[in-house]
């Protein structure tokens, strides 16, 4: 009775996984129109062509809290806390190297 029981618990905490999983990975996609908004406007230095890679790099390396900033962009729009939050991410050592790798794949290193 007790190894059902811990199955059970065990079934239950894989769907609560996959659930968290799924939202974060639908809210990570949301966030990336806000992410390529901010780029556009707000940092002229990122070439056109990088926009989109540079998007994935910083979607990729944004905790679940940024990524729920980004959300919050999305209806309210872009502001001066966005531009934060994504400068805050670019200085990040992972998202660096993420930077440069996507840059030499463009061929614009």
């Amino acid at each position: 009775m007790r190894l059902a029981g811990i199955a059970v618990l065990a079934l239950v905490i894989a769907g609560c996984t996959e659930v968290t999983e799924a939202v974060d990975s639908t809210a990570r996609a949301g966030a990336k129109g806000v992410v390529t908004e901010t780029l556009a406007t707000r940092f002229p230095q990122v070439p056109k062509k990088l926009i989109t890679p540079f998007t994935d790099c910083i979607i990729d390396y944004a905790d679940a809290l940024e990524v729920r900033e980004f959300a919050r962009a999305a209806v309210v729009g872009v502001d001066d806390s966005t531009v934060t939050i994504v400068r805050n991410i670019l200085a990040r050592p992972d998202t660096q190297t993420c930077l440069k790798a996507r840059t030499l794949e463009a061929g614009l290193s």
